[in-house]
């Protein structure tokens, strides 16, 4: 079977590429998924959380981070205001297929507001415009991106990608488990977090040049909404950096989520905790991940293998996700279903099991989110109360990022590797960005061609 062009992976960064050839009017294409087409996806089932139509990007809620400071590294291959650009533009294909129109972090009196606040508790506060489309509304979405490349795009989910073909230095096709061979001019890997050891496993074999990704470690907080009301009324989701006093590593809160809830991620048998919140319907609380950045050289260089350490750790101790308060966590004692029932602070996530994350975590990382937490009370009175919740173990595997160029093209001419999955962005915008670079990079050379035929 010959293609002119194979996207792998149905995730935000796949799904712009197909889109923007789609629209170009580019035939023969095809993307290919090892998960269920989106109908048939479960929140309750593991594999369907994260992969499948949509990516694990289906059960988030969506957050678009319009900014060029956070979300992935698009800003080392493109200026600030042609990034910008294309965030904008990718954005507005968002909104196309149903993203709703208000956005957070554009008033700029109350922004700065904050930003000074911050300063004066330690804090850096980073500046963005986010839309948030909610987790109800994401797989609407999804489906609306979906029935756009009927009879434009061909679709096969299910289909497991073995290895990647490539013949003196050229991309040649794909290998699916199972053996059948599906021959292509250009290929276009995005698979995804889930699919970040097999791109690594694959870009070793092809000789490609990786860089090793920081781990970031940490605990899922959750605490009374109103606390954090004046903050996230404007920003919605504040990225917030400190450096701990004690061992000056980088601490940073991620993935706010007003009146949201606390969730489980299972992933390759490992138990970890997340967030999200949806449009409508709301909870009493907010949550957001505090995060400590390791980064490791000789002898060891297996980050990921750190943090799922840690996880595996906690799952030991507590079966699962740990709860704990934070004032039993300073007083030095493990939290039970009897204190939790206690706390003023009403959990949401019901399945973490009672304990202590001192067993768990590292003085280091334990320390500094303490001190993350002191911080943060200073800007926000209330957070650093004894009844804060928090849930661990959070961890972000950050994919080893595969070196390419700013079209994404790696050393393998006519392999594109593109999003979370190569470790080129951290977001849904920026991923989806990078579809769209690729998709450009790829119908041009293809219009290049066609003259000269």
């Amino acid at each position: 079977m010959n293609y002119r062009v194979i996207i792998i992976g149905c995730g935000p960064a796949g799904i712009f590429t197909a889109l923007t050839l789609a629209e170009k009017s580019m035939d023969g294409v095809i993307l290919l998924d090892q998960g269920n087409d989106l109908e048939k996806r479960e929140r309750a089932a593991v594999r369907d959380v994260l992969c499948g139509w949509g990516g694990a990007g289906a059960f988030s809620d969506g957050k678009l981070n319009i900014s060029t400071e956070v979300g992935g590294y698009l800003s080392q291959f493109l200026d600030k205001n042609t990034l910008i650009e294309l965030l904008h533009s990718t954005d507005g294909i968002f909104v196309k297929y149903g993203a709703p129109d208000r956005i957070f972090g554009d008033s700029a009196m109350s922004v700065e507001e904050i930003a000074d606040q911050a300063r004066s508790a330690d804090l850096e506060f980073i500046p963005t415009v986010i839309r948030h489309i909610g987790t109800e509304n994401c797989k609407r979405i999804l489906n609306n991106m979906r029935k756009a490349l009927d009879g434009k795009v061909e679709v096969r989910t299910c289909s497991q990608v073995q290895s990647l073909l490539a013949e003196e230095g050229i991309i040649r096709g794909v290998q699916l488990t199972g053996g059948e061979v599906i021959k292509s001019d250009f290929v276009v890997a995005a698979p995804g977090r889930v699919g970040a050891n097999w791109m690594k496993g694959e870009a070793d074999v092809l000789g490609l040049t990786t860089m090793t990704s920081p781990v970031d470690i940490g605990v899922r907080v959750e605490l009374p909404a109103t606390i954090l009301k004046r903050i996230t009324d404007v920003t919605y989701e504040p990225k917030l950096i400190f450096y701990s006093k004690t061992f000056d590593d980088k601490v940073r809160t991620f993935c706010m989520n007003p009146y949201g809830e606390v969730v489980i991620e299972e992933s390759e048998g490992i138990t970890t905790v997340n967030g999200h919140s949806y449009a409508r319907r709301k909870s009493d609380n907010s949550n957001f991940a505090i995060l400590v950045s390791s980064t490791f050289t000789e002898p060891f260089r297996d980050p990921i293998a750190y943090g799922r350490y840690i996880a595996r750790l906690a799952n030991l101790l507590g079966g699962g996700a740990i709860i704990q308060r934070l004032g039993d966590l300073l007083a030095g004692r493990r939290s039970t279903r009897e204190r939790i029932d206690h706390c003023v602070t009403r959990p949401t996530l019901l399945k973490a099991t009672p304990g202590d994350l001192s067993f768990v975590f590292p003085y280091r990382h334990l320390q500094s989110i303490i001190e993350m937490l002191q911080a943060l009370d200073k800007l926000a009175p209330g957070v650093f109360s004894r009844h804060t919740l928090l849930y661990g173990v959070e961890v972000k595997f950050y994919s080893n990022r595969i070196e390419v160029s700013p079209e994404m093209e790696t050393r393998v001419r006519n392999l594109f590797a593109i999003g979370d999955g190569a470790g080129i962005t951290r977001g849904l915008l920026q991923a989806a960005a990078s579809g769209v670079l690729a998709a450009h990079a790829i119908s041009s050379r293809i219009m290049g061609i066609r003259p000269g035929k």
